[in-house]
């Protein structure tokens, strides 16, 4: 849907009649998800939206509305235990945490809203006038609930917050469920109504889009239901039940540390082969083998010679380093004492191609776990279920 380019809607409050006028217009590109049915603005840039110097306001005055969050109260009540710790991201002036708190008041409720006047009811909403932050407020508080409504259709990424506090909760092993509430915009296709896309509401949930988000950051929803003639979606799901989130972690934050490690490391060790005196070529030239060369500095001045198994990059150069690369034959009359395999996933191809060519070395090195290790006698993957020793004797 283009709906050509209007100004904020929501978010302006233009103080007269020539600022209205003169206000910038925006574009209205929305594009539909064949798979789930979401709708977005594919050209809305957050930095267009003050949020954060003017309050997102919503009409909650209104009979049928009222009668709407009462039944939302209720249904949020059914899955929570008798003295709830409670956060709601967005509270807005916390009319749904003061519901809460009048009909189960040994709880804790707290709302987090950096762009709102927070009622704290008399005390009994704790009111913090900034950002939630998963990674920090979810082990501060280990709340029974989530609340965020009315929220994810402002955001560019709402499956990335909602993951973050899926993570969050796996990280700290907390047992915490998520209401979320949303426009709805099923009925959009039913009535060619056009009017609900505009430059605030980035992102247009359908019931099978916010099903598929909470599917994918929490266990099967308690519900998914819509509510207010239809006119919005809710959800609610049990959060921080997928543990390969925190395997994952758990192995990049160990990747890391041991890349910074393995930097150092193998860098020391090809400095140690240039200072004794050994003649080195590195076997590999482009792709991921030009990705070790730049990643470890082997540099043209200590490391000349590069060769590599395919012909057609004879005559190029290493990209970032500059050395010449040429076919494995220069090597019977350029003879080294020491290759590098660059592209560890090749090294068995690449030693059998050496025994065809006849080309002898002392030492055949490749990288593992953070060093470089012997081909023949040191325990690593790329052998094989033989080893190629084994194998070549086997031909011979």
């Amino acid at each position: 849907y283009d709906g050509g380019r209007q100004p904020l809607t929501t978010l302006a409050w233009p103080l007269s009649s020539a600022e209205a006028r003169t206000m910038e217009r925006l574009p209205l590109t929305f594009i539909r998800c064949i798979d789930c049915g979401h709708v977005y603005n594919k050209d809305f840039d957050y930095a267009k939206v003050p949020y954060s110097d003017k309050p997102n306001l919503m009409f909650n005055k209104g009979e049928l509305w009222q009668e709407h969050l009462s039944l939302i109260r209720d249904r949020i009540l059914e899955h929570l235990p008798e003295n709830p710790t409670v956060i709601e991201i967005g509270c807005g002036d916390g009319h749904l945490l003061k519901s809460l708190a009048d009909a189960a008041p040994g709880g804790r409720y707290i709302g987090f809203d950096p762009n709102s006047a927070i009622d704290t009811y008399h005390g009994k909403i704790e009111a913090y006038p900034c950002l939630f932050k998963p990674e920090q407020h979810m082990a501060e508080y280990k709340p029974d609930l989530i609340i965020s409504r009315h929220v994810l259709e402002h955001l560019m990424n709402p499956l990335g917050f909602v993951q973050s506090l899926s993570f969050a909760t796996a990280w700290h092993r907390l047992n915490t469920r998520l209401f979320i509430e949303v426009p709805c915009i099923d009925r959009v296709f039913d009535t060619g109504r056009t009017i609900d896309f505009f430059y605030e509401h980035n992102s247009h949930f359908t019931t099978e889009s916010l099903t598929r988000l909470m599917s994918r950051c929490g266990s099967n929803a308690d519900f998914v239901d819509r509510g207010y003639d239809e006119e919005v979606v809710f959800a609610m799901a049990k959060l921080g039940s997928n543990p390969e989130q925190v395997e994952n972690v758990n192995q990049a934050l160990g990747f890391h540390e041991q890349a910074a490690k393995v930097d150092s490391t193998v860098r020391d060790q090809l400095s140690e082969l240039y200072e004794s005196g050994q003649i080195v070529a590195v076997w590999g030239g482009t792709g991921k083998a030009s990705a070790f060369i730049n990643r470890y500095h082997v540099d043209a001045e200590r490391f000349p010679i590069v060769v590599d198994s395919d012909p057609d990059k004879a005559g190029t150069f290493v990209p970032g380093m500059g050395q010449e690369i040429h076919t494995p034959d220069i090597l019977l009359n350029r003879p080294v004492d020491t290759i590098v395999i660059a592209t560890q996933w090749r090294a068995r191809d690449i030693v059998l191609e050496m025994d065809r060519s006849g080309i002898r070395v002392s030492n055949v090195l490749l990288e593992y776990q953070g060093k470089l290790v012997d081909f023949y006698g040191d325990p690593h993957p790329y052998k094989g279920l033989q080893t190629i020793r084994d194998q070549l004797t086997e031909t011979t």
